[in-house]
């Protein structure tokens, strides 16, 4: 083992011991029970809807217990880092209302960035060395591929340990002579010698009692020193912090399962005690022939900015990410499923599927709940940061969009649904506007049916100059009927359907005239009810721009 000089001299001078870390960062003071989760962004890539699955696990967790549910960014591999990446997460925190109560400007326990612990890492580190549970290894990149192709020839685990670890028993005149050369080194962790052949044994918070292969492997825990910052590697990045913010619940998915192992035996070597482990299972795609796990690459619905660039209101998105994690949660009213808790025990170890049909029609029954004020307040949020023109339009015209939401929504059984998420607005009812509108001008767009230019401007023309503003329905349609009789339309379908020559259509065909010419849809609510909301100037004029565009 190297002297302890030698080791001090690898290290800053001033670098406090263990002691003083563990007095600045002392137990929380919280109620018995309480549990302090954490919640690990790596900024390497967009923020998966998996994140925001955790996170609200987190939060939920905690804040039912009386804890602190933090964020701590783990940037300690900066090589990966993408410029935007953190951003996306602040976006994601707001939009889904799953700000932590610590992390970076508010909190004791910080700093909450990996990047700018160094010193803490660095005493632990030399508190390892100095105790011989870490040694210098000068391995190079050259070496270390003869030793893994070596050990694929021989077939045995891949890996650095036991006779394979050349630096591990260094003698330590070797060591100090490659120091004097200034030769670059990295700091890997002493596994212990009796882990090879062992199990190691742990309780999972949502999977009961696990067993795993111990690690054998001797892990780097500091990255090369010829590097400007001395950052830890992950694994021994997460133990420190771990323990120095006094976590106590790691929610995290399944695939560090495998890494619990070396986890629990750096904290061993460390003298802390470990936090729990609850290994969720993860979001899952149905694919023909089977399922998949959600992709960042191949799915756009993995992304969390999918569904804040789409609208999907948080609520619903919420309401549905908690009945993936506790089942019993997808049976009750949305509002109540927001404020019953997730149990661990209830997450299922098979991933939960995550369908977009089934979250659209969740999202279309929680907007149809909502009154117009809500809508508009929310649609007016989202399109602050997504359709400015959507702001403006509504802004403009609140009263107006109020009684577009009205139709065929306020007072009735079986109110519309075709607001799914925020940006079916255009779509659904820009046509009331005549901002977000583009009058149907030509008479033979085919939305129109195909029928004869001159008959299509003649009846539209006539509906113009008769038209009348009636509250009766009926007597509102009867308009159509009538001038569908006086341009040789057939009264009913069913007529048309027995001498399709003798009609240029029936009572169908001409109603989709004015349904197009108003709505520039071929399907929409109910016509009289979008006339009414429109007013009769604007159906007159939106009639006579399409007679107007080929008159002579």
């Amino acid at each position: 083992m190297l002297d302890h000089a030698v080791i001090d001299s690898l290290f800053p001078a001033d670098l406090p011991d263990p002691e003083h870390w563990e007095q600045h960062y002392p137990p929380r003071d919280l109620p018995e029970g309480a549990e302090v989760t954490r919640f690990g962004p790596s900024p390497t890539g967009f923020v998966h809807i998996g994140g925001v699955y955790v996170a609200m696990i987190d939060q939920d967790v905690s804040a039912r217990t009386g804890g602190r549910y933090l964020v701590r960014v783990e940037d300690t591999d900066q090589s990966r880092e993408v410029v935007g990446a953190l951003e996306q997460f602040e976006r994601a925190f707001d939009y889904f209302r799953i700000q932590p109560t610590e992390g970076e400007g508010n909190g004791e326990y910080g700093p909450y960035h990996q990047s700018a612990r160094e010193r803490i890492y660095l005493t632990y580190v030399r508190h390892l060395l100095r105790r011989g549970q870490a040694y210098l290894c000068f391995a190079t990149r050259d070496e270390l591929a003869d030793i893994t192709a070596r050990q694929q020839a021989t077939k045995v685990p891949p890996g650095y340990y036991g006779t394979w670890a050349i630096w591990r028993d260094a003698d330590p005149e070797k060591v100090a002579a490659e120091l004097a050369k200034g030769s670059p080194y990295v700091v890997r962790f002493r596994a212990p010698d009796e882990a090879a052949g062992q199990r190691a044994r742990f309780d999972d918070a949502i999977r009961g009692e696990l067993e795993h292969e111990a690690n054998r492997n001797d892990v780097v825990i500091l990255k090369a020193s010829d590097q400007p910052v001395r950052l830890p590697t992950y694994h021994f990045a997460h133990a420190v912090d771990d323990h120095l913010m006094r976590t106590t619940l790691v929610v995290r998915g399944e695939e560090w399962i495998s890494s619990v192992p070396l986890h629990l035996q750096l904290f061993d070597a460390l003298g802390f005690a470990p936090p729990r482990y609850a290994h969720i299972a993860p979001l899952m795609k149905q694919i023909p022939g089977g399922k998949r796990k959600l992709s960042k690459r191949k799915d756009p619905e993995a992304s969390v900015d999918f569904y804040i660039s789409a609208g999907y209101p948080a609520d619903a998105v919420l309401y549905y990410l908690r009945g993936l994690a506790n089942g019993r949660l997808a049976e009750m009213p949305l509002a109540q499923a927001l404020t019953e808790p997730i149990h661990l025990v209830e997450c299922g170890v098979a991933g939960p599927l995550v369908d977009l049909v089934k979250l659209e029609d969740i999202s279309a029954d929680h907007i149809a709940t909502l009154t117009g004020e809500q809508i508009l307040d929310e649609l007016r949020t989202w399109a602050a940061a997504h359709d400015p023109e959507v702001v403006t339009v509504l802004d403009t015209n609140r009263d107006l969009a109020l009684r577009a939401l009205a139709v065929e929504r306020d007072g009735v059984e079986n109110p519309r649904k075709d607001l799914r998420k925020w940006s079916d607005f255009r779509p659904a009812y820009g046509f009331f506007f005549t901002e977000l509108f583009t009058p149907v001008t030509d008479p033979a767009d085919e939305r129109l049916g195909g029928l004869d230019p001159q008959l299509v401007q003649a009846f539209l023309a006539d509906f113009a100059d008769d038209y009348q503003p009636l509250d009766d329905g009926r007597e509102w349609f009867d308009q159509i009927r009538q001038l569908a009789t006086k341009h040789g339309f057939a009264p009913s379908p069913k007529e048309f359907k027995k001498n399709p020559d003798a009609f240029p259509g029936s009572i169908r065909e001409a109603s989709q005239l004015v349904r197009v010419t108003l709505t520039g849809a071929t399907r929409s609510p109910d016509l009289h009810a979008v006339a009414t909301t429109l007013g009769t100037e604007e159906v007159q004029r939106r009639l006579r721009a399409l007679t107007r565009k080929s008159t002579p």
